[in-house]
């Protein structure tokens, strides 16, 4: 007979003070990215050390509470999802430097009409985002084209960069490699290619919707001036990895395939030499040492907040209040939701929701590949909206605006989260959850 896991609201504790640190930190600097994620989930780690276990379970020593994080964190899943994060990084820092990134931008301003200003800005960030798998990425390259064009137009600087972080969250959600979808594909053994189905079919009304708005929004007729020059070659890397995502590869050999191929051509148009790309491996490597730490001291806490029973107490109190695959739904959604409030970053907030989101799918009998679409869903339309986010504050620093002046303005966010409302409440698009799609064969952490 299985053991029954009893809950405590003492196992969340942990949780908890590293939410009320990073607020206080946020308050008191003035700014909420003070606060390192990394020494707050540390500190967070510490105190879950210092608890003792509801009534009932096994008190363990110091050593076998360190082993249980340990297990956690080196969970196969994760590790999996880390050396991804890694390999995402190494191809972004090759494309970058070997003008796929400019080719893109270029190719799109280069057949933009003057008419369609405004949502051919959102459709190139959209493209530039899906293909970059970075939304701060996507911003920190569109935002001086956006900037050059409301000062011709005198379009609202804060409608302009609303735009960009609009079309930014785009990708953020949709790309193969961004952080955020790896993380909630990943944590649900779900295939890329799933997720994107249905994500894209939710979300097409949204990107119609947005494109004509745009399209109606009034400006001044204007002929963007420069030389806009793009080399479809440059554009291979990025197709490669598009196209093998969507015809089911592994997501691995398509992060190095797609390297290689940047390397290739890097050397051939003469942007560095073999050493020199591994240099810049090397350095798109290191930009996601953050989040892959970060994602294992995650991991290892939320195996000792099992143990403490804090998941257990959640599972407990949202079985009493939800009564419906919809409600199960929704509750995953309010849960990344309110954590990217919290900490600012969807990646992490997917990874802390993770194992609650898979045990909601195992008890109301979800599909997979709509949990792992809800965490996605929900942790991006929320990032784009928060004021002391890293994509407003980069936006807005660029605009020189206040980043609460483009709130307003966001609108795909606005968009995309009706589409995620619709997206639970309607139930569609439909997956027949099975022992293959659902959680009956899944084995979690």
């Amino acid at each position: 007979m299985k053991e029954t896991k009893k809950g405590s609201v003492k196992g969340l504790l942990p949780l908890v003070v590293f939410l009320i640190l990073y607020a206080w930190t946020g308050i008191v600097s003035g700014k909420f990215d003070s606060m390192p994620l990394l020494v707050g989930m540390l500190i967070a780690s510490v105190v879950s050390f210092a608890i003792a276990p509801p009534k009932g379970t096994k008190k363990l020593s110091f050593e076998e509470k360190f082993m249980t994080f340990c297990k956690g964190g080196g969970e196969p899943t994760l590790i999996m999802m880390v050396v991804i994060f890694i390999l995402a990084g190494a191809f972004q820092g090759v494309a970058s430097k070997m003008h796929a990134v400019s080719s893109v931008t270029n190719l799109g301003l280069s057949i933009l009409p003057s008419n369609m200003i405004l949502p051919g800005i959102f459709v190139i960030g959209c493209i530039l985002s899906f293909a970059m798998g970075t939304s701060m990425g996507t911003i920190t390259a569109l935002m001086p084209v956006a900037v050059d064009v409301a000062t011709k137009t005198g379009v609202n600087p804060a409608l302009m960069a609303g735009i960009v972080v609009g079309s930014a969250m785009f990708g953020d959600n949709l790309s193969f490699i961004s952080a955020t979808a790896i993380a909630s594909v990943q944590t649900q053994g779900v295939q890329q290619r799933e997720k994107f189905k249905l994500n894209i079919i939710t979300y097409i009304p949204a990107i119609i919707i947005n494109i004509i708005l745009l399209a109606l929004y009034p400006i001044k007729t204007v002929v963007l001036s420069g030389s806009y020059n793009w080399n479809f070659v440059d554009l291979i890397p990025y197709i490669l990895v598009i196209v093998l995502s969507l015809v089911g590869l592994n997501v691995m050999p398509v992060m190095l395939i797609g390297v290689v191929s940047g390397v290739v051509i890097g050397v051939i148009h003469q942007n560095f030499d073999l050493i020199g790309s591994m240099l810049y491996i090397q350095d798109g490597m290191v930009s996601m040492e953050d989040i892959a730490i970060i994602s294992i001291f995650v991991g290892g806490l939320v195996e000792v907040m099992k143990y403490l029973g804090g998941i257990q107490w959640l599972m407990d109190t949202l079985g009493k209040q939800t009564k419906s695959k919809h409600g199960a739904e929704l509750s995953i959604g309010m849960l990344v939701t309110l954590l990217c409030v919290a900490t600012t970053n969807n990646t992490i907030a997917i990874i802390t929701v993770a194992p609650l989101a898979t045990e909601i799918g195992r008890k109301f009998k979800l599909s997979r590949a709509r949990v792992s679409a809800l965490l996605s869903m929900f942790a991006t339309h929320v990032q784009g909206i928060i004021p002391y986010a890293g994509q407003l504050l980069v936006a807005g620093g660029m605009a020189k605006i206040s980043p609460i002046a483009i709130v307003p303005w966001v609108w795909y966010c606005y968009l995309m989260l009706i589409m995620s409302l619709l997206f639970v409440f309607l139930g569609v698009p439909r997956v027949k959850v099975t022992p293959e799609t659902g959680y009956d064969n899944f084995e979690t952490k």
